[in-house]
């Protein structure tokens, strides 16, 4: 059966677009499964103007079958194997004839009763009621009333086109009938359109001047960019947020190409991308990395004859290109270094302080992590850098733009002749904003920007600012993934719980929370992070929990481990390893520690464990230092032939206490070296039969 709905409304905001399509996706699927009809094929589509959900499903509900019982058998069975007067009674409450009843099996034993089958309800008895629950159930970041109702929608809906195999669904919402109707561009060809199927619905709007498919029109607004550029072999200023936002707010996209004076190239590129993206939602045009004194803004038009939509946009945008000059030419007046005692007005965090604090605290960090990521050489231009770079906040143009915030400081250090190292730092150090965004391409950068971040999460959590899945207010996910991006992609070594001790320390008695308690937080914080991180790239869960196991001492080598694990969980001797592991772990719960005394060892299979194991731990010692885990690994499995010897020849728990003590040091020593590489006790494998304290030889 095929399903078809369109909410018809008044012109959406881009951003309304995408979260009711987002939510129409989620809350349609669930309400189809949920009532149990089956969708072969759905999809969403959508304009600035009309909400399209399209769906292939199932005619009805499947048919259910469930079991009443009545009487236990012994009570509703006679001796003769006829049915007693209480199966009658069941029966006959049911509403069947007697010899229909059956002998049903369950978890109490054996009852008469009868199997009850339920005819499924045809899905367009469904969709009435699942249908106007959904449009209801949509929510927007500001939404309004235009009916004496309550209900509330981001723009008036005008008609709601419902259809299940080209007939109507008919239901109510708000005063207006679901209908088989919807009407075409508002401009050029509003006139009503009768639709039979989805198929029909597609072609009768493309005929009045609708492309309902949101893909379509970004290939339609991407093949016309491409034409009018290519006699000025250009490109449009890359931007895919752009692109995706205005391809939202027409129906009928058509690229318009406009110029400006050439004066207003003495901007920076970033200036002139962004006055355009934010000031009049166009694309830049570029070539060679330099601006050309062109843009491209897209019109729901089906063309610009007269050039009226040009001139109006070129009009525009000269004032906004106009307000930017004025905004850089004013604030290079005054030097970034001038700029840094006005922090102390702005406030970062109530408890944490104002921005001057943070730059302070910025200092001290980049400076510690110069010094332990051998980055030393530039230590003096990563504490300049980290002192200068919140100054931007006060300048006119980030305020005018704050999406600039960090490449403006950058920029203006850099035309009042900062080194290289220091004005490309102050530009870099809110990067990543995402995993998907690239991590600073200077060291400095990377310093800089880990510990803007690292102080932002450590200060948060340290006030008692819960993170949770709906509230973030702060970013502390998003700081969090750009912490670890750039350790991983930079390969930086450091301690990281020393990180974290350094920054509490910096942040002294400003922290409500107890130190321990801050550190614990911000760890486990981080570890979760980090799982996030590694699942999206394809590690195994318990891959993940056995890296992270021996903790985060080193954010980088939980990332070598894990790859480790992956590189040899596939490996022969991975899974009996894995195995014999678990079973040391299990023999030493709750064990006392022991030392281990070779001149104790009373059997050969543990002489030649002792000796054996005390060789591999000298050779893997540099490997596991090195972060060569997959090579440390690969030696510690040699050990394992001679760890079966030992568990088939050698009593563990044996009477004698000071023997029984020795060969548990040994297994606890063999343990400890284990955990240097991995916690393989989280390591998931088939046949884990791990023996139990005690019944081990």
């Amino acid at each position: 059966m095929e399903f078809l709905l369109e909410i018809l409304t008044e012109e959406l905001p881009a951003s309304h677009v995408k979260a009711a399509l987002e939510q129409l996706d989620e809350k349609f699927r669930a309400e189809f499964k949920s009532a149990g009809i089956a969708v072969q094929t759905f999809e969403i589509l959508g304009t600035c103007r009309r909400l399209v959900v399209r769906a292939d499903t199932a005619s009805g509900q499947e048919d259910s079958t469930s079991v009443v019982t009545g009487p236990p058998k012994s009570v509703g069975i006679l001796s003769d194997g006829t049915f007693s007067p209480a199966a009658r009674g069941f029966a006959k409450a049911q509403g069947i004839v007697v010899e229909s009843l059956e002998i049903i099996q369950t978890p109490r034993g054996e009852y008469i009763g009868m199997r009850k089958t339920s005819k499924g309800k045809p899905a367009q008895e469904v969709l009435a009621v699942i249908v106007p629950a959904v449009i209801v159930s949509i929510s927007f970041p500001k939404a309004m009333r235009w009916r004496e109702g309550p209900f509330k929608f981001s723009r008036p809906i005008k008609n709601i086109l419902c259809l299940c195999d080209g007939k109507v669904l008919p239901f109510n919402l708000e005063g207006l009938d679901s209908n088989d109707t919807t009407s075409g561009h508002p401009i050029y060809s509003p006139q009503p359109l009768k639709i039979k199927n989805f198929q029909d619905y597609k072609d009768q709007l493309k005929k009045a001047k609708v492309i309902v498919d949101p893909g379509e029109r970004r290939k339609i607004v991407l093949g016309q960019i491409e034409e009018k550029l290519a006699s000025l072999k250009a490109r449009i200023y890359t931007d895919d947020d752009l692109l995706e936002r205005l391809s939202d707010t027409v129906e009928y996209p058509c690229v318009i190409l406009g110029a400006f004076p050439e004066k207003y190239l003495s901007l920076p590129i970033e200036v002139l991308a962004t006055a355009m993206r934010e000031g009049q939602k166009v694309f830049s045009v570029v070539k060679d990395k330099k601006q050309l004194p062109y843009f491209l803004g897209v019109a729901d038009a089906l063309k610009d004859s007269k050039s009226l939509i040009r001139k109006g946009n070129e009009r525009v945008l000269k004032a906004r290109l106009e307000d930017a000059r004025f905004f850089w030419q004013q604030d290079v007046k005054k030097p970034l270094a001038e700029r840094v005692a006005g922090l102390k007005n702005i406030v970062f965090q109530e408890k944490l302080g104002t921005y001057d604090d943070k730059a302070q605290r910025l200092k001290k960090i980049a400076g510690y992590l110069s010094e332990r990521t051998d980055a030393a050489k530039v230590k003096k231009e990563a504490v300049e850098a980290a002192g200068l770079c919140k100054a931007d906040l006060l300048t006119e143009m980030v305020k005018e733009f704050p999406s600039l915030q960090g490449k403006m400081g950058g920029l203006y250090a850099k035309a009042e002749g900062y080194p290289a190292a220091v004005h490309q730092a102050i530009y870099e150090h809110y990067q990543p904003a995402s995993l998907e965004d690239e991590p600073p391409s200077s060291l400095t950068g990377a310093l800089v920007s880990l510990a803007d971040k690292i102080d932002s999460i450590v200060g948060v959590l340290g006030v008692g600012v819960q993170v949770t899945g709906s509230s973030d207010p702060f970013g502390l996910r998003r700081n969090a993934h750009g912490v670890a991006k750039i350790i991983l992609d930079k390969k930086l070594s450091l301690s990281f719980s020393l990180l974290i001790d350094k920054v509490i320390s910096i942040y002294g008695d400003r922290l409500s929370r107890p130190a321990k308690e801050v550190k614990a937080t911000c760890l486990d914080f981080f570890a979760g992070r980090l799982r996030f991180i590694f699942e999206r790239q394809g590690f195994r869960y318990d891959h993940i929990n056995a890296a992270l196991g021996p903790g985060m001492e080193d954010v980088y080598d939980v990332y070598l481990r894990v790859k480790a694990l992956a590189a040899l969980g596939t490996g022969p001797n991975f899974e009996p390893f894995i195995l014999m592991a678990k079973r040391i772990n299990n023999i030493l719960k709750d064990a006392p520690a022991c030392r281990v005394n070779p001149e104790l060892f009373l059997e050969k299979e543990e002489r030649d464990l002792h000796s054996t194991f005390t060789i591999i731990s000298e050779n893997v010692k540099p490997m596991i230092e090195k972060g060569d885990f997959g090579r440390a690994q690969s030696i510690i499995f040699r050990v394992q032939p001679l760890l079966n010897a030992f568990f088939d020849k050698v009593l563990v728990m044996a009477e004698d206490k000071k023997v029984r003590q020795n060969r548990l040091g040994l297994l606890q020593a063999i343990r400890k070296l284990l955990l240097q590489v991995a916690d393989y006790s989280q390591v998931v494998v088939e046949g884990d039969r791990t023996a139990k304290p005690g019944n081990s030889r």
